[in-house]
């Protein structure tokens, strides 16, 4: 077969019909549906115009800038994703549900602060700690205002203070406002709770500090006055060691501070009042002088009990042998409490028969328990006067036995 006859015989192609000159071509199919009918809005325009109307009512109760209820969907390690009903859900950093975000559950209801819709991201931007803020502020601004209490409890430590829960928001308590005395250890307040008046408020920078200090003055101030109508010499009280100093010891008797001196703390000897009492004893004490016009009180402790020169005659009469501890030593002899309050000296040359005593301190020193016989008692002048040779037999009197004549 030549190429010619193969031409010929290829089939022809028919024209469209002669009265279609117009004609257009098909459109693609998809299985039994053509692409005319997904162009095809399953919904009239009017019906569409509906459907964006109640989407965008869906949404018109959320606005920025309020509170609003959210529900938790999801928790991680470092945010909390929260569902308030808008296309997307929020994200909250899990700090901001306080220190214990363990007891924060899936599904569980919190009132959040809407910062913004949308952000770069495309997500919805809520709070938890405005949304506490914005809660209780009208009561704090009114308890600030109106100079009243509000309770809170201190939660962790912070430079410069501690952090207080205060009706479920963060308040900053300086160090210096924790108490009326100067506080060194702040850990020990801790999870206590306690009624703080509002010092400063700023809802910009949602800042709120608080002072504990100020209550505490506040009652000082009342059971001062209270003390100072009732407080009369003679009376026996109660106080809390405030301070000490090398001369006494300050008692706070509840609005007023009393002097406790060193010569009142006890009948016996004390070098220095830390001795006898630390700060924050409660202690019982005695007014001894109190002066109204100047507000002094002096207070005594050793007064509570009885004076130990009453009744000393019976105890220590002349010539009684006893024990005592050497509690001082001097050039001209020692000193040696028989008793607490009771001291009696012991001359050098009432030491020893036998050896020339050059000092004191040769024979005794200062703790040492020795025996001693009581010389002499001057009950008015409260003086004893000791002897330690006296304790052995006088060798002059026995010197005809030991070394007879002849």
């Amino acid at each position: 077969m030549t190429e010619e006859t193969a031409v010929e015989e290829a089939p022809a192609v028919e024209a469209p019909p002669s009265g279609d000159a117009t004609a257009v071509a098909e459109k693609p199919v998809y299985g039994q549906i053509s692409i005319e009918e997904f162009e095809v809005s399953e919904y009239s325009e009017t019906e569409q115009e509906q459907l964006e109307a109640m989407y965008d009512e869906s949404f018109s109760g959320i606005r920025q800038g309020e509170i609003v209820q959210g529900r938790v969907v999801n928790i991680n390690p470092n945010e909390i994703l929260v569902d308030i009903g808008f296309k997307s859900e929020g994200a909250i950093s899990i700090r901001e549900f306080g220190d214990d975000p363990t007891s924060i559950e899936i599904g569980q209801e919190v009132e959040v602060f809407l910062e913004n819709v949308e952000d770069l991201e495309g997500r919805v931007v809520l709070s938890k700690q405005k949304a506490d803020f914005m809660r209780v502020w009208d009561g704090i601004k009114e308890a600030h205002d109106n100079g009243t209490t509000v309770r809170g409890r201190l939660m962790r430590r912070i430079k410069g203070g501690i952090v207080v829960d205060l009706l479920g928001v963060e308040a900053f308590l300086p160090g210096s406002q924790i108490d009326i005395r100067q506080v060194k250890n702040f850990d020990q307040y801790l999870g206590n709770e306690y009624e703080f008046k509002i010092i400063k408020l700023n809802k910009a920078r949602r800042n709120i500090v608080v002072s504990r200090r100020s209550v505490l003055e506040e009652e000082r101030e009342k059971m001062r006055g209270e003390l100072v109508s009732e407080l009369e010499d003679g009376q026996l009280r109660e106080g809390v060691v405030k301070n000490i100093t090398d001369f006494g010891a300050f008692i706070d008797l509840g609005g007023l501070d009393g002097l406790l001196h060193i010569t009142d703390m006890s009948w016996g000897r004390a070098s220095h009042p830390s001795e006898m009492v630390s700060i924050g004893d409660r202690i019982r004490v005695k007014v001894l002088n109190y002066d109204r016009e100047r507000e002094r009180i002096s207070l005594g402790l050793k007064q509570l009990t009885p004076h130990p020169w009453e009744n000393i005659g019976d105890k220590y009469p002349e010539t009684t042998t006893t024990q005592g501890k050497v509690v001082s030593i001097t050039d001209y002899g020692a000193f040696v409490e028989l008793e607490e309050g009771i001291e009696g000296l012991v001359h050098i040359s009432e030491m020893s028969w036998t050896q020339h005593v050059r000092h004191p301190s040769k024979l005794v020193s200062i703790g040492d328990m020795v025996d001693v016989v009581v010389l002499k008692l001057d009950v008015e002048n409260q003086k004893i006067s000791l002897g330690m040779k006296q304790t052995d037999p006088d060798p002059w009197e026995t010197l005809d036995a030991r070394y007879p004549s002849g």
